[in-house]
């Protein structure tokens, strides 16, 4: 399962360092779930979760499967911003749009 990624960035971002910054994310996101292959069945079931458990779902209401998904989420995710945007980076300052194939 492959997905796509749409980085939001200052507007006056070259061509080319928005390449850069979506290499740098796929890649510190890509290694910190251990694969590329592993983006998207992790992206899709922490979607899952936060649709049924909210965007902050208490660790105690979650399976140890589904708390061992939204760790490595969140991990992968805080590790991607980071290469791209920086360490004390604000909330309001970039993101990021990933999209999952449509499932037949």
């Amino acid at each position: 399962m492959t997905y796509t990624l749409k980085l939001y960035v200052p507007d006056d971002t070259s061509p080319a360092q928005r390449q850069a910054a979506e290499r740098l994310f796929r890649q510190a996101l890509e290694g910190a779930l251990g694969d590329a292959a592993l983006v998207a069945p992790v992206y899709a079931a922490w979607q899952a979760i936060v649709a049924e458990h909210g965007e902050t779902p208490d660790p105690e209401s979650l399976s140890v499967d589904q708390r061992m998904v939204v760790e490595s989420w969140q991990l992968a995710e805080t590790a991607a911003l980071e290469a791209v945007f920086g360490p004390h980076r604000h909330l309001d300052e970039g993101g990021y749009e990933i999209g999952l194939p449509l499932r037949r």
